[in-house]
């Protein structure tokens, strides 16, 4: 798995990806090192920041024009091809994320948190349930994902999402929750 980014020299043989995944799609590059191309719409099992997921190919990434140059290995890594097994459990995952909806808005309002739940999924690997909350990151997603972690209910994500998509981190430091302070 890797975990942090990489150099690849333009000699050694990985292809880059897009890849969408996620309840609400995040899209990402990821390294594919098995045999043959991916073509658009193949599920594929990956291991992101997340964790493990399935996702769908997109498209290929077009390797740096410049000989010699140097070309950044992606965080994400396609696995394999998504197994009929893996598509099955995709669909019980769902389900249960249906079921279990309800319950965390109950919590989030018992907590008295400002957040509103607007999806949920678990990893593919059942390791990490990611909340996918309507928000800016700050506070109250920092505080849900605290009361989670002191509930013992497991590693929970908290992930805001606004009107354009998922939240990310600021870059360069500074304050604010990260939302993630109970799975590390």
């Amino acid at each position: 798995m890797t975990t942090t980014s990489q150099t690849l020299t333009a000699s050694s043989v990985l292809t880059v990806y897009l890849v969408r995944h996620g309840a609400v799609p995040e899209v990402v590059k990821g390294s594919w090192n098995g045999e043959g191309r991916l073509g658009r719409g193949v599920r594929v099992v990956m291991q992101t920041h997340r964790g493990l997921v399935l996702g769908t190919v997109l498209e290929g990434v077009r390797p740096a024009v410049e000989p010699g140059s140097d070309e950044i290995v992606p965080a994400s890594e396609i696995l394999r091809l998504a197994t009929p097994e893996d598509l099955r459990q995709e669909l019980e995952l769902q389900e249960q994320c249906r079921i279990e909806f309800s319950v965390w808005e109950r919590r989030i309002a018992e907590w008295g948190l400002d957040l509103q739940l607007i999806d949920l999924e678990w990893t593919l690997d059942r390791l990490k349930i990611v909340l996918f909350v309507l928000n800016e990151r700050g506070p109250e997603c920092t505080k849900l994902a605290l009361q989670a972690a002191a509930a013992g209910l497991g590693i929970i994500e908290v992930q805001p999402v606004s009107l354009d998509g998922v939240v990310t981190a600021p870059s360069g430091g500074g304050g604010g929750g990260c939302g993630n302070c109970s799975a590390h």
